[in-house]
Formats: C-alpha cells, sequence, structure tokens
C-alpha cells in the first residue's frame, strides 16, 4: 500500500477548508510574529510550542472581535427576542480548530505555519479541552450554541466557568485513578473577563414581610464575574457569546463581622465563597444533594437573571426610553431553556424579582415566567432526579423555598378542582415530596413553571408522557414537545473528518455542511465503485492514523485491518459496558477453543469516566483492563483479537477516535438511554452501529432502514413485559453455556488471578439485582455481533451499508433540532443572512 499522504499534503487538497488566498497567509504570518513578539514577549530563538499555539491562538482571536463586537451591535439595534440557554455544563473540547473551521481561515493558517517551518496539527494538540462538562449534556449544550449562531439567533450561553473541570483519567494498575484538571494553568486565550458587568448573588438571611413587601435580608453575598466566550456561527459572520459566571468574595468579606482582631482569618475565607465555582461536580445522570452543588445552581440563576432583566430593560425596541419599565413584554423579548433541571431554581428567581423588587402583581408575574421559561428533561433514571432537602432550602434560599410553597399549593387547587377526592394524584403531583425528608421535586417544579416540556429522542419524549410526567401530560397534553438531538457538522464531520468531508463535498457539493438533509443527495451513488473505493479509503487513513496515536501514546501495537469495534461513553451500569464485555470472553474462549479456524479480527476500544463516588463503574473499569491484559497477551490470540480501555476519554479523544471506528456499540437496556449523541457522531462518520431500541438509535434504524443498522434484543414493551413477570439472571446462566463459562471465569479469578475474588461484586450484581438485564440480551447480542462478522468480511457490501448510513443522517443536525426549538418552543425564526464583515460598512 502507497504510503499515506501528510496531513499537510491532504489539507492543501481539502477544499471544505476554505481557499487559502496569498493574501490572507501573508497576513496570517504577519500577525502571529506580531503576537509572539508583542503579546507574548518572546523571540523565536526561545519561543517553546506553548507560545506558538497562543501566537495563533490570539493571531485566530483578532478574526473573531470585529465580528463579535458588530454582531452585538446588530442585535442591540434590531433588537430581536433574544434566546437563553441556561446550563451548568458547557462542554467545550478545542477551539482553535472550530473558530478557524467556521471562519474559513483553515488553510490559511494551515499555509502560514508551514511557510514557519511549524506544523498546524502540532500546535492544535497543545491546547486543553475545555471539560466544563459530564458527558451528553454538557456537549449537547455545546453543539446547540455552534447551531444557534449557524442559525443566526440572537442567543446566549449561561453558565458557570469552573476552575477545574471534569477530572483527567488514569488508569494506573488497570484502576481508575482521578486527577484534578486544572485547565487554565497556562491562560485561556477564548475568554474576556468582563468585571464591568459584575453582579451580587444572595445566600442565607430571613425573610421580613412588611407593609411595602418582602424583604429578604441579612444575607451573604458572593459576587459573580463574567467571562465571555465568543460563539462564532459558520461563514456568516455571526458571534455570539457564551457568558460563564466566576465567584468572587466581595472586599469586605467577613471583615464587616465584629471579628476584629483576625484580619488574617478573614482573608484566607474568602475562599470560602469563590469555592462557589471551583469544580464541576462529576456526575453524569445521578443526583447528589450537597450544598455546594445547589448553590452552584443558584449562583448561575441569580446572576444570569440580573443580566437578562438589564438587557431587556435596556435594549432600544425602536422608541425613546431609556429602559423599559413594564414587564408585559418580557416573554416576547426573552426566551429561558433549561437544560435539565439544574437551573430550575431561574422559575422562582423570576417570581422573586418580578414580585418583590419590580412589584408586578403575583398571577402577572406566574404568567410571564411561564411564557418565558421551557425545560428540556435529560433522562428517566429516579436516581438522576433532583430532589433537594426543604431543611437546606429554608437555610440557603429562605424567600425561594416561600415562593415554592405557594406555587405548589396554587398548582394543587387547580388540581383538587380538576379531580376532586383524588388525594393520591395530588400526592403524586406535589412539588413537595412528604416523608421523614420532606424534599423539593424540580422536575415537578420545570414542568408547573414552563410552557413547553420536551424530551430528547421520540421515544424518550413517549416515555416523559406515558409515565415519568404522565399525570402532568393528563392535565396540560399541549406542554408536551419532542426535540430529537443532534449534534454540529461543523466539529463532528469537517473538523474531525476532513478526508469525508472532501469525499462527500466532491460528489455533492459543500451545501451539505449547513443542510446536512443534502447527505440524502449520496443515495444516488451507492453502487457507484470510485465512491464505495474512496470512502472505504479515507476509513482506512483514519484508521492507520489512530493506531499510530495509540502505539505512540499507549506503546499498544493494533492490527489496523481488524475491525475497530468502539464503545466510548461514560461508564453506567445502563450502558451496559459488561454486555460488551461479555462479548469479548466469549469471542476469547471461541479462538481458545479452536486457534486454527479463521476469525474475523478485532480490536475492541471501549472508554470512558466512571462518577468517582460510583463502585460498580470502577469495578467494570478494573474488569475491562483486566481482560484486556489476559486476551492481548495470550500468543494463541494473536492479533485476532485486542481489547483496549481508552484512557481519559473527552471531545478531543472522540474527535480521534470516531472517525476511525467501523462499529458502533449503542447498547443500554431499552428505555434507558434518553437520547445518546456518540451514535449519531459515528454514523455521520462512517461507522455501522449495533445496537438496541433505545433512544435515537430507534430514529436511526427509521431514517437508514433498520436492515442497515443491526439493532437486537428486548424492545420497552419486552422489558416491561420482563418486569412483570419478574427477571431471573440464573434461568439466563443455566441455559446459556457460553454466558455460563464467562461468568465463571469472572467469577473464579481467571481474569484477577493475583486477586480471585476481585470481581464478586460485579457477578453478585449481575446474578442476583441487575436492573438492566444484561443476561437477557446476551444471547441476541452473540447472535447479533456474529451477523456483523459476517458482514466485514465482504468489505463492498460493508461500505454500501456504511454510505446508506451517512446518507441518511442528516436528520441528526443540531441545526435540525434547533430550528424546531426555535420555531416550536421560542416563537423565532432562524435567519440565513449573513452579517456584514467588519471590513464593510455596515448596510
Amino acid at each position: 500500500m502507497a504510503a499515506p499522504l501528510s496531513d499537510g499534503e491532504k489539507r492543501k487538497q481539502i477544499s471544505v477548508r476554505g481557499i487559502a488566498g496569498l493574501g490572507d497567509v501573508a497576513e496570517v504570518r504577519k500577525s502571529f510574529n506580531r503576537h509572539l513578539h508583542f503579546t507574548l514577549v518572546k523571540d523565536r530563538n526561545v519561543a517553546t510550542p506553548r507560545d506558538y499555539f497562543f501566537a495563533l491562538a490570539h493571531t485566530v482571536r483578532d478574526h473573531l472581535v470585529g465580528r463579535w463586537i458588530r454582531t452585538q451591535q446588530h442585535y442591540y439595534e434590531r433588537d430581536p427576542k433574544r434566546i437563553y440557554y441556561l446550563s451548568l455544563e458547557f462542554y467545550m473540547g478545542r477551539t482553535l480548530q472550530n473558530t478557524m473551521v467556521n471562519l474559513g481561515l483553515q488553510n490559511a493558517c494551515d499555509e502560514a505555519i508551514y511557510q514557519l517551518g511549524l506544523d498546524l496539527e502540532e500546535l492544535e494538540e497543545i491546547e486543553e479541552d475545555a471539560g466544563l462538562g459530564n458527558g451528553g449534556l454538557g456537549r449537547l449544550a455545546a453543539c446547540f450554541l455552534d447551531s444557534m449562531a449557524t442559525l443566526g439567533l440572537a442567543a446566549y450561553g449561561y453558565g458557570i466557568r469552573y476552575e477545574f473541570g471534569i477530572f483527567n483519567q488514569k488508569i494506573v494498575d488497570g484502576w481508575q485513578v482521578e486527577e484534578a484538571d486544572d485547565w487554565l494553568r497556562y491562560g485561556n486565550p477564548w475568554e474576556k473577563a468582563r468585571p464591568e458587568y459584575m453582579l451580587p448573588v444572595h445566600f442565607y438571611g430571613r425573610v421580613e414581610h412588611t407593609p411595602e413587601g418582602v424583604k429578604w435580608v441579612d444575607t451573604q453575598v458572593v459576587l459573580a464575574m463574567p467571562y465571555d466566550t465568543p460563539v462564532p456561527g459558520y461563514k456568516n459572520n455571526t458571534v455570539n457569546t457564551m457568558r460563564l459566571w466566576s465567584a468572587k468574595a466581595p472586599n469586605d468579606f467577613n471583615l464587616q463581622e465584629f471579628n476584629v482582631g483576625d484580619y488574617i482569618e478573614a482573608v484566607l475565607d474568602r475562599n470560602l465563597a469563590e469555592n462557589i465555582s471551583r469544580v464541576l461536580y462529576p456526575n453524569d445522570n445521578f443526583f447528589e444533594g450537597k450544598e455546594l452543588r445547589l448553590k452552584q445552581e443558584y449562583f448561575v440563576v441569580a446572576a444570569t437573571l440580573q443580566d437578562i432583566i438589564r438587557r431587556f430593560k435596556s435594549s432600544k425596541f425602536g422608541c425613546r426610553d431609556p429602559v423599559r419599565t413594564s414587564f408585559e413584554t418580557f416573554p416576547d423579548k426573552v426566551a429561558i431553556q433549561l437544560n435539565d433541571t439544574h437551573p430550575a431554581l431561574s422559575i422562582p428567581e423570576l417570581m422573586r424579582i418580578l414580585v418583590d423588587v419590580e412589584k408586578v402583581d403575583w398571577d402577572k408575574a406566574w404568567e410571564i415566567t411561564k411564557r418565558t421559561c421551557a425545560y428540556t428533561n435529560h433522562t428517566v433514571l429516579p436516581e438522576a432526579l433532583e430532589r433537594w432537602p426543604v431543611s437546606m432550602f429554608e437555610k440557603l434560599l429562605p424567600r425561594h423555598l416561600e415562593i415554592i410553597y405557594a406555587l405548589n399549593q396554587m398548582h394543587l387547587d387547580r388540581v383538587a378542582a380538576l379531580y376532586p377526592g383524588d388525594v393520591d394524584r395530588l400526592r403524586r403531583m406535589s412539588v413537595i415530596e412528604e416523608g421523614d425528608c420532606k424534599r423539593i421535586n424540580m422536575a415537578h417544579l420545570c414542568v408547573i413553571g414552563s410552557h413547553a416540556v420536551n424530551g430528547v429522542a421520540r421515544i424518550h419524549s413517549d416515555i416523559v408522557k406515558n409515565s415519568v410526567f404522565k399525570d402532568f401530560y393528563e392535565l396540560e397534553p399541549e406542554k408536551f414537545q419532542n426535540k430529537t438531538n443532534g449534534i454540529t457538522p461543523r466539529r463532528w464531520l469537517l473538523l474531525c473528518n476532513p478526508g469525508l468531508a472532501d469525499v462527500i463535498a466532491e460528489k455533492i457539493g459543500e451545501g451539505f455542511v449547513t443542510d446536512l438533509s443534502q447527505l440524502k443527495k449520496l443515495l444516488d451513488f451507492i453502487d457507484n465503485e470510485m465512491f464505495i473505493r474512496d470512502v472505504a479509503k479515507v476509513k482506512q487513513e483514519n484508521k492507520l492514523k489512530f493506531s499510530a496515536y495509540l502505539e505512540e501514546q499507549y506503546k499498544v501495537k493494533i492490527n489496523p485491518s481488524s475491525m475497530f469495534d468502539v464503545q466510548v461513553k461514560r461508564i453506567h451500569e445502563y450502558k451496559r459496558q459488561l454486555l460488551n464485555c461479555l462479548h469479548a470472553i466469549t469471542l476469547y474462549n471461541r479462538i481458545r477453543s479452536d486457534p486454527s479456524k479463521s476469525f474475523v479480527p478485532r480490536t475492541i476500544m471501549i472508554g470512558g469516566k466512571a462518577a468517582p463516588g460510583y463502585h460498580m463503574a470502577k469495578m467494570i473499569i478494573k474488569l475491562i483492563t483486566s481482560i484486556g491484559e489476559v486476551v492481548n497477551n495470550d500468543p494463541y490470540v494473536g492479533d485476532k483479537l485486542k481489547v483496549i480501555f481508552l484512557e481519559n476519554y473527552r471531545v478531543s479523544l472522540a474527535e480521534k477516535v470516531i472517525p476511525a471506528a467501523d462499529l458502533s456499540q449503542q447498547i443500554s437496556t431499552a428505555g434507558t438511554e434518553a437520547s445518546g449523541t456518540g451514535n449519531m457522531k459515528f454514523m455521520l462518520n462512517g461507522a455501522l452501529t449495533i445496537g438496541t431500541m433505545d433512544g435515537a438509535n430507534v430514529e436511526m434504524a427509521e431514517e437508514a432502514g433498520e436492515e442497515n443498522l443491526f439493532i437486537f434484543g428486548m424492545r420497552v414493551e419486552d422489558v416491561e413485559a420482563l418486569d412483570r413477570k419478574g427477571y431471573n439472571a440464573l434461568e439466563y446462566y443455566e441455559r446459556l453455556p457460553e454466558l455460563r463459562q464467562a461468568i465463571d471465569q469472572i467469577s473464579s479469578g481467571f481474569f484477577s488471578p493475583r486477586d480471585p475474588g476481585c470481581f464478586r461484586d460485579v457477578v453478585n450484581m449481575l446474578m442476583h439485582h441487575d436492573r438492566f438485564k444484561v443476561f437477557a440480551d446476551y444471547e441476541a447480542y452473540i447472535k447479533c455481533q456474529g451477523q456483523v462478522d459476517q458482514l466485514f468480511m465482504d468489505p463492498r457490501e460493508w461500505t454500501k451499508k456504511v454510505i446508506r448510513n451517512i446518507a441518511c443522517s442528516g436528520k441528526f443536525s443540531s441545526d435540525r433540532t434547533i430550528t424546531e426549538y426555535a420555531q416550536e418552543i421560542w416563537g423565532v425564526e432562524p435567519s440565513s443572512t449573513k452579517i456584514p464583515p467588519p471590513n464593510l460598512p455596515r448596510d
């Protein structure tokens, strides 16, 4: 096989990266050298690679600033309805390459950096990921920001500027070890501190009911300092803002108290206030009721709502008043989207501001609040639902507790009037859960305080309506919607898989980048031998490149012609990495029992982080690494099978592994994965899916045809039927010899000879209290994996299925998702008009 083109050569051939005009290249070089010299104060002969990265980042940032200012000016003059996306997580990853792609600067930068004797890709690798999220929910928020800017919406992402993001994962002796993610250590070239917009946030204190109204007094104040990050749309000159708040102690913090003596102690105690934005809670789909987390949730909400109201009051709206005084039009100018229940306090906080501060009548305030807020539900797992103790609220947010009680009373009065005597319904629908520890059900608060509630895939939205919020759906069916998740094709195709993007653009032009439904045009080329060959070649190049990366990073040698079988996502029992493990063991046993038989070679890659306090998830990682130890060192196996744990899975690693994957594993128990978005990324990048009928897999199968995915296992109805009958793991263990052998090996210490009892907790869970019914799908899964092997042996037919999948992935663009939110929830229209660039006069 001919040596693959170097990435530099390859990138020069790529049309979708923008033509590198000579003027642009010279301009970038000049700017780069200027930043190296004046911004970083470095001479070329002492500059480090990191200095070069920062010089390039500042160069690219210069191209953003004019557009950013102009976009915000444009909004101020036009006064459109503004969209506020509130999220405690924004999993952004790296920014440099994304910015170059969206500004059409990539080839100019590539050429300029090459002329300076440097390698662009090496510089890109220096940037830290902004890991301000756990997984799907946080990454969705990041894709949404990209789409909102690309669709020209006046949108803002609001969240917390965590000093430490999701931990870095190290694997030591096969176990996960966490390391703090000090992502700001070298500075962040993309953010701009905005101290002039700093705002106070109040905690604790008490409530006074006076003739002039309600007052929340004797509070402790923490300041919220905003940091703004530009969010560029794709080649439309729109640059929106993500504003993240950082906690600052006021200068008189703890000094106003009569602790005259201890000035030093008082200054050291500033940390207590500033801890609010110190660290991201590393739980995915799990609620941990810690006071610091509740403080984080109120902190982002209180700061953001003050900002929203300031902007609402001061915008021009075609009249000469310096400020708006009436809140009548608030819902026509403001939409607040709650990304899960984490920002649910927006509802009582907006009520508090309207009623206590702005003196709006209660019923009017409630109408405004409901018309403004909308809620996205992300999970049906009961352990993930936020249920805060009333006692914690009483102490931390006493006024909000009063407001929640009043709202709940109003809500229950309405339910009681409609369903007289149905006390059980009142109990089920209350925002306050009675019991030994009274709790506030934040999901119920979101449902009553929003005009729209949506799930994130059709099957999930149906479960939301028919089970999780059944009573609420019966009360107000018009509130409930579906908005199937999507991913941005800029990062998840153009940026991470330029080879595939180019092969596609050659055939159908570049329109698909902003209208992914155009990929349907590829259906005309499913039998085109040249195109089949080109798609297969791109995949092979991506696999070679990822193999080289694995060898360099982890010293593991893998067979690049083997099937790359990939499951990357957070480690969780419901995602059933254990089912994948059982398949790996079964394959291993089959190879061992007949080493001379021909096998389809596989490299099974599993990656993902476990929440630090989630014992079973950490055991699952240890099991995967232990299976790898045995399998990868067995001479009888050779390169027929490898099991690799991908350490520290994160956005920047996803961008490398997804384009190289042949098989995508999406194997959660039906009814547990709300949507999934990794599934969509693999589909768009030319992997085939093995999966259950869960989350968005259902719609992927509908778009591409079920025969073009490897669908197996129980449907939601089957799971429900099995629940009614009673799931008995023992019956599968006794009936299926290969399953029994695998479990006995795990149990006996075959994979942990130094500690034979190592996995007893895992085996005990699988045999006696497995909520996610791994054994019930084992037989169907193994059989389905056999069909995967069969097809992989026919590369032409495999690639034709790949092409059909890519052609049918257009629905899963976040541009489509955001267009639906805009039209059906926010009441705004996306716009395709380009703002004039900074070098041209405005209109």
